[in-house]
């Protein structure tokens, strides 16, 4: 059987040169005599990977010494609630921008941990725009404002960064990371899973301001939760996922050998610009999600009956294309056109698309 086109949310589809790496050097890593699946996180080996993969993802965000890279576990899921735990007190304001599934789902934890407060939403049209957030509207006093920058489910994205003063800004990017060129610097955090655009499934990336370890605050957090004891660890305070760590080091090296973000966003706003394309100009395919706040990574869309939608995924699927059923929360097709999906399988889409309409018109 060969090979089909995953456009799938996540986990998703890896660069065919890293799979025949993980391939090559699945039987022994390096000189070591044991798989990368056997070999010990407290071994020079995996130091090496280790401080390798934090050194290239600062290189990629144009991020200096003021910021500290760390691999976890969990998923982004996790860090909802070490979040408010790590930078905030019960009955410290926390802000959160309310744009989708999983930046609700980070309020919900949230309030938990601190008095959460919703700075702004688009609930009120099924999440189908990024609500603008000024300056004024961020109460100063607040322990940071959380925003998920790409909206997987709705097909969303954050095109203007928001202003938050001395308002420390978190983003949860795990579906866009290295897909868009922001200006990193504006955020004091930033996270997410690594399975869409990092890799495998099982590490999760945090990426912070040095000045935002407050170990005063976190000295009672159990130590799996506390930012603080993971940093002076270097990501190794206890047994990390050394596979999920080391495809997301080839992944890395792969988006460094491609250009970098820059060259990356360029060429994600391309591809995703052929399917938008063939969208606005049909009578067919009604695109999802406001133009201006359309994500790069996650194309969505309708047909004009649900009958269509599943003959879309049904046939598309026939054609060598799997995971384009739109997520239960907003239906109709979802194309997520991640950093490894191939300039082909866009191309097999944008093909398909023309033809499914001409067919059924």
């Amino acid at each position: 059987m060969e090979r089909v086109y995953n456009f799938g949310a996540g986990p998703s589809c890896l660069p065919l040169e890293v799979l025949e790496t993980i391939q090559k050097e699945m039987l022994m890593y390096k000189d070591s005599g044991v798989s990368i699946l056997e070999i010990s996180h407290r071994t020079p080996y995996y130091d090496d990977l280790n401080n390798e993969s934090m050194s290239l993802f600062k290189k990629l965000l144009n991020l200096g010494d003021d910021y500290i890279v760390l691999f976890l576990q969990g998923g982004g899921y996790s860090q909802f609630s070490n979040i408010p735990q790590n930078f905030a007190k019960p009955t410290d304001l926390t802000l959160y921008a309310l744009t989708g599934n999983f930046s609700n789902k980070a309020y919900i934890e949230g309030k938990k941990y601190s008095r959460a407060e919703v700075i702004t939403s688009s609930k009120d049209t099924n999440f189908n725009y990024i609500p603008k957030i000024t300056k004024d509207m961020v109460d100063q006093s607040a322990k940071y404002l959380h925003i998920c920058v790409n909206n997987t489910v709705y097909g969303t994205s954050y095109h203007d960064i928001p202003e938050t003063g001395a308002v420390p800004l978190i983003g949860d990017m795990s579906s866009i990371i290295l897909g868009k060129d922001y200006d990193f610097k504006k955020f004091s955090m930033i996270y997410g899973g690594a399975q869409k655009n990092l890799g495998a499934a099982g590490v999760t990336f945090v990426v912070l301001k040095n000045d935002m370890l407050n170990e005063d605050l976190n000295d009672t957090l159990a130590s799996m939760t506390n930012y603080a004891v993971h940093a002076k660890a270097n990501s190794i305070f206890n047994t990390p996922p050394v596979f999920a760590v080391y495809v997301l080091n080839l992944m890395l090296k792969w988006a460094d050998k491609m250009g970098g973000v820059k060259q990356l966003s360029d060429r994600a706003k391309a591809r995703t610009k052929k399917i938008y394309d063939i969208i606005d100009n049909s009578n067919f395919y009604k695109g999802t999600a406001e133009k201006y706040d359309r994500s790069p990574m996650n194309v969505t869309f309708v047909c004009p009956n649900q009958e269509f939608n599943d003959k879309f995924v049904s046939e598309a699927k026939a054609n060598s294309m799997i995971g384009l059923k739109g997520h239960k929360a907003a239906g109709g097709i979802r194309a997520s056109i991640y950093n490894a999906m191939s300039d082909e399988g866009v191309e097999r889409l944008a093909e398909f698309m023309k033809q499914f309409e001409s067919n059924n018109k």
